[in-house]
C-alpha cells in the first residue's frame, strides 16, 4: 500500500465553507492559474493520480480535492448541505486558500456537472473548463427528476437515489463488492451499461417496459466472482477505494443526487452559456454518458473542444491515463501556454 500512497502528493487540509477539507498539490504554486481536478461518484481525489503525476511533470500547478462528503473531506448531515451553491462554494473557498484569482475547472462525472457550472456562477474566478465523459447539460424545461423518473423509470439510480435510506443501505451493506461492481471496464453489452451506441440519459422507453440503468437493483444482485470485465486497478489501488469508502460510507455521495430538484429550483436566473475556453474529453465505450451526450454543446459553450478517448469506459482518466493526460497537455499547453 505504501508504493500506492506515494503515487499521491501528502494530503493538505484548509477550512473550507464550513467543512474541513482535503486536498492534495502538485507544481509550482502560483505559477499560472491552478488546473482544480475534480471527482466524480463513487470516486476520490486519488481518481486523479495519474494526472497529477503528468501535470506536476509538466511545471503545471494543479490541485485534487476530496470533495465534500468524500474520502478526508468532512461529512455534513444534512441533504442541503450537498446542493450546488455549496459544491460550487466549497471550489471558490478552495480557490482563496490557494491565493488564485481564477481557475481551469476540471471535473469528471459528478465533478464534470459542478465545473460546468462555474463558469456560470462564478465567471470572474474561471479561466477555462474541461469536462471529462460530463458533458454541459442546458437546464432542464422541467424539475429533472420528474422527467427522468417518467423517461427512464423509478428504478433507474438517480431516481431511486431520491428514497431516503434505502440505496445507501444496499451499496454500503458490501462495499467491496460495490467498488468492484462499478470499478471495472466495459465488455459487450450486458445490461445496458456498456458498449458503443448507448442513448445514455436521452434513452426513450416505453411504458411498462424495465427502468434504464438500474444500478440499485443491479449491485444486489451481482457476484463479483462471476464478473468478467476487466480491470483497470491493481489490488493495491483497488483497496484505496474500498478503505476509503468503508470509513465513509455512500450516504454523503448520494445525497448530492438528492438535490437535483433543489439544484433546478436555485438555476433558473443563471446565465445559459459559457463564456470561456471549453474542452470536452468523451470516452468511447461510456454507456451513461456517451459521447453523443455532448451533441449540441457548441450552442451554449461557443469557445469548445472535443476530444474522443478510443476504448474507455467511464472512468476515463483512470482507464486510459496517457491518452486523457496527453489531451489535457495539449489543449493546456495552446490555451494556455507557459512562460
Amino acid at each position: 500500500m505504501s508504493d500506492i500512497l506515494t503515487a499521491m502528493p501528502p494530503a493538505k487540509y484548509a477550512e473550507i465553507n464550513g467543512v474541513r477539507m482535503a486536498y492534495y498539490e502538485v507544481g509550482p504554486r502560483g505559477v499560472g492559474p491552478p488546473i482544480i481536478l475534480c471527482h466524480g461518484f463513487p470516486e476520490l481525489a486519488y481518481s486523479w493520480r495519474h494526472q497529477l503525476r503528468a501535470l506536476e511533470a509538466a511545471g503545471r500547478w494543479a490541485i485534487a480535492p476530496d470533495q465534500r462528503g468524500y474520502g478526508l473531506t468532512e461529512r455534513p448531515e444534512a441533504v442541503e448541505a450537498y446542493d450546488m451553491e455549496h459544491l460550487t462554494g466549497d471550489l471558490i473557498g478552495l480557490l482563496d486558500h490557494l491565493g488564485a484569482q481564477k481557475a481551469i475547472w476540471c471535473g469528471h462525472d459528478w465533478g464534470g456537472i459542478v465545473v460546468w457550472q462555474m463558469p456560470l456562477r462564478y465567471p470572474e474566478r474561471t479561466a477555462g473548463v474541461i469536462g471529462l465523459n460530463t458533458p454541459f447539460y442546458p437546464r432542464a424545461p422541467a424539475d429533472p427528476i420528474a422527467i427522468m423518473r417518467r423517461r427512464l423509470g423509478e428504478e433507474n439510480y438517480i431516481v431511486h437515489f431520491q428514497k431516503p435510506h434505502e440505496a445507501d443501505e444496499i451499496l454500503d451493506r458490501d462495499v467491496r463488492k460495490t467498488m468492484s461492481f462499478f470499478m471495472r471496464r466495459p465488455m459487450g453489452a450486458a445490461a445496458g451499461f456498456s458498449g458503443e451506441g448507448s442513448a445514455g440519459f436521452a434513452t426513450r422507453r416505453n411504458p411498462g417496459d424495465p427502468s434504464v440503468f438500474p444500478l440499485v437493483r443491479m449491485i444486489e444482485a451481482y457476484d463479483p466472482a462471476l464478473d468478467t470485465r476487466p480491470t483497470f486497478l491493481s489490488d493495491a489501488e483497488f483497496e484505496v477505494f474500498v478503505q476509503a469508502f468503508t470509513r465513509t460510507g455512500f450516504t454523503a455521495p448520494i445525497n448530492w443526487y438528492r438535490n437535483f430538484t433543489r439544484n433546478w429550483e436555485q438555476s433558473a436566473d443563471l446565465p445559459k452559456s459559457v463564456d470561456a475556453p471549453a474542452l470536452m474529453v468523451m470516452a468511447q465505450m461510456d454507456a451513461v454518458l456517451p459521447p453523443s451526450a455532448a451533441d449540441g454543446m457548441e450552442a451554449y459553450v461557443p469557445d469548445l473542444e472535443k476530444v474522443l478517448v478510443a476504448g474507455s469506459g467511464h472512468w476515463t482518466q483512470q482507464e486510459e491515463p496517457a491518452q486523457t493526460d496527453a489531451i489535457l497537455l495539449d489543449w493546456l499547453n495552446r490555451r494556455f501556454p507557459q512562460g
